[in-house]
């Protein structure tokens, strides 16, 4: 248990955490600021957590829910107030409405994230500030205490765990929900390379390519919020081209963007992509969420071998783009 002791102030109107793990700190960082990892310790044993968004950044957001046993659901979520990388992050912590808006009606916290250096690894110190006796009262009863301790039980497997989060590996899909997928990989640069990689059109056109033998045909790049961008490829010989258009609806550099994704020709309403940028040991952790408008949707293109075509762009990128830079 890595819990070493927890101590509650009702003049402060706080909780302090303090946990110790024998990993260095950014083993346990990169465990906070990858979802895939996060969400296997964040709920307690019998109420897994699936991180829908997260953006570990200042000014950023995370979403998620758990599901209990009997399939009882509970959201929250984090408004990230400021981020030291690799040392701490304060957040505004509450809870979601099941449609995803924040319920207003339940409390919310200040909660910081020190993460230290020790003797024998690293220090993970969690306080969490309450607004008011009556709110402190109020979630300690709800179980807090108990389920945050729980909850950190699990951290020491995901921790041991080196193989699953590696930066040597490839591309990989993840069902979230029934219409949701998101894709993860370490990209070998940091997020301000990946971020242009994506936006300068001389550098996607070396690397955005699909298939080997395959050329852009036309590549239009959106600059900001409310511009479209136009993507078309084709095979060597100029023939079977595709085009991909969409607008974008967030942008963040260098860590997050939202745009839309339709294929061209194609009816149907388009994709929302929102990807993130995160830096994590090996390099940046590009995370991609797509919801569709449903799940055959979602199961026919990801059934057309998108993340096989995905993985060769981002292997295409780190060597012709960002190898040696």
């Amino acid at each position: 248990m890595p819990v070493t002791s927890i101590d509650k102030d009702p003049e402060a109107l706080s909780m302090t955490i303090v946990a110790d793990f024998a990993v260095p700190v950014q083993r346990l960082w990169d465990a906070y600021a990858d979802p895939r990892q996060l969400e296997k310790f964040w709920g307690p044993p019998g109420w897994p957590a699936t991180f829908t968004r997260h953006d570990l950044y200042p000014g950023g957001r995370s979403e998620y829910y758990m599901v209990g046993p009997d399939g009882e659901r509970s959201g929250g979520y984090w408004e990230y107030l400021s981020v030291d990388h690799g040392r701490s992050f304060e957040v505004r912590d509450g809870f979601l409405r099941q449609d995803g808006t924040p319920n207003t009606e339940m409390p919310s916290m200040r909660m910081v994230f020190l993460f230290e250096d020790t003797t024998e690894g690293s220090r993970l110190v969690t306080t969490t500030y309450f607004n008011s006796a009556e709110e402190l009262e109020e979630l300690l009863g709800m179980g807090m205490e108990e389920g945050t301790k729980a909850a950190m039980g699990q951290i020491d497997a995901v921790l041991a765990d080196l193989a699953s989060f590696a930066a040597s590996r490839g591309t990989e899909a993840q069902l979230l929900g029934d219409t949701q997928v998101r894709i993860s990989r370490i990209i070998r640069g940091t997020p301000e390379q990946v971020w242009e990689a994506h936006h300068d059109p001389a550098l996607l056109q070396r690397w955005l390519l699909g298939p080997d033998g395959w050329q852009f045909t036309d590549c239009q790049v959106a600059a900001g919020v409310g511009q479209s961008y136009r993507y078309a490829w084709a095979d060597a010989n100029g023939e079977n081209g595709f085009a991909l258009t969409g607008e974008v609806r967030e942008s963040e550099p260098p860590h997050r963007e939202v745009t839309t994704e339709a294929m061209e020709g194609i009816d149907g309403p388009p994709t929302l992509n929102e990807q993130t940028l995160t830096p994590v040991e090996g390099g940046t952790l590009l995370t991609l969420v797509i919801t569709y408008a449903d799940a055959e949707m979602r199961e026919t293109v990801l059934g057309t071998g998108m993340t096989e075509g995905m993985e060769t762009s981002y292997a295409r990128l780190e060597s012709e783009v960002l190898a040696g830079t």
